[in-house]
């Protein structure tokens, strides 16, 4: 039986790798008769699964479209990847929060005890942003390095990408910065970015490092014990720090100005994406981009406050036209009637003559 169960397996995972199969190759790999084959086939039917026969010459078969899910087979890295998945899926459809989770505790259940603890080592907090977008792709041997000493408690060591962001589009050139030792703690991601939250050895304070930077070292560090969190809230942890190391999305329009407020109150309401520089006395730059410079320009008027330094010349041209087209507008006080429409023109008949002149 065991050996019957894992030919159908098998089966099934030669169905899913080709579009159509011939009926002699599907036996030739799997060593059975045609007879077998076809008991197979029926046997995959009988679970739900869609086998169609393909009629010609030595006939075949082909994975179709079923009505009802069937039993999936998975290999260890889709269940890593679907598990991973279900944790960041974007929350845009009300009440799916509880069948993400069902799913996930469902997929962890029957995972073997290897890939159970590869997919816990990825607990993470998702936060939701509207301004999500694509991120730098993260190597999933890092992440799972990064999981692994979260779970494990152990110091991790790595070598880390130093980002230069430009306003001309992303980030330039990396250098690799000298080896940093870290206690990682907790894994979040933020308008598609990964962060960990870790306390660093060498500088004695916590930090928020991006993923993708981190080249990890092996073998990880010695044990450690969990510190008190800088913030029961980590996700407000992350969005307030102005030195997560972020670097402007690839938006078609990308400024930079100074805003007369501290960095970590504009680090907490700047969109996902943007970067944030403390320049101290209560100042700090702020690196934005939209799809048009209107829409750069609007960004800065919502943090209502005085600007300096603004770049480029079409940020600038547009917050002039903002300002105009505003400082033109009709308003009034609260109560206030509106304003009288404009006049409307009377329309001009064809011909030039006026109404009821009787001319053609």
């Amino acid at each position: 039986m065991a050996r019957t169960s894992a030919r159908i397996l098998r089966l099934l995972s030669l169905l899913e790798a080709r579009a159509e199969w011939g009926g002699d190759d599907l036996a030739t790999r799997l060593e059975v008769s045609p007879r077998t084959l076809r008991r197979d086939v029926d046997t995959l039917r009988e679970l739900g699964y869609p086998v169609e026969a393909i009629k010609g010459p030595g006939g075949g078969y082909r994975l179709g479209a079923g009505s009802r899910l069937p039993p999936l087979v998975l290999d260890d890295d889709q269940a890593i990847a679907i598990a991973v998945a279900l944790q960041t899926a974007p929350a845009t459809v009300a009440g799916i929060d509880d069948a993400v989770a069902r799913a996930l505790t469902t997929l962890r259940q029957v995972m073997p005890a290897r890939l159970r603890a590869a997919s816990e080592d990825l607990d993470l907090t998702t936060l939701r942003n509207y301004w999500e977008f694509s991120a730098p792709p993260i190597d999933v041997a890092t992440l799972r390095a990064v999981g692994a000493a979260i779970r494990t408690q152990h110091v991790l060591r790595f070598d880390y990408l130093a980002p230069e962001p430009t306003l001309d589009g992303p980030a330039g050139d990396h250098e690799l910065r000298p080896p940093r030792r870290v206690e990682p703690h907790h894994l979040l991601v933020w308008a598609g970015r990964w962060y960990l939250v870790a306390y660093d050895l060498d500088d004695r304070a916590w930090t928020v490092l991006r993923v993708e930077r981190i080249r990890h070292r092996e073998p990880p560090g010695p044990s450690f014990v969990r510190r008190a969190l800088p913030d029961e809230d980590l996700g407000r942890y992350v969005r307030e720090r102005a030195d997560r190391g972020d670097t402007a999305a690839q938006w078609p329009c990308v400024g930079s100005a100074v805003l007369e407020l501290p960095a970590t109150l504009v680090a907490r309401w700047a969109p996902g994406g943007s970067v944030v520089e403390d320049l101290a006395d209560g100042r700090c730059r702020l690196v934005v981009g939209a799809w048009s410079w209107a829409g750069v320009a609007g960004l800065y008027v919502t943090f209502d406050t005085q600007l300096y330094d603004v770049q480029p010349p079409e940020l600038a041209a547009a917050l002039r036209q903002v300002a105009a087209r505003f400082g033109g507008a009709h308003l009034t006080d609260a109560g206030g009637a509106p304003p009288p429409a404009p006049p409307r023109r009377s329309p001009r008949r064809r011909g030039g003559g006026s109404a009821g002149s009787g001319t053609r």
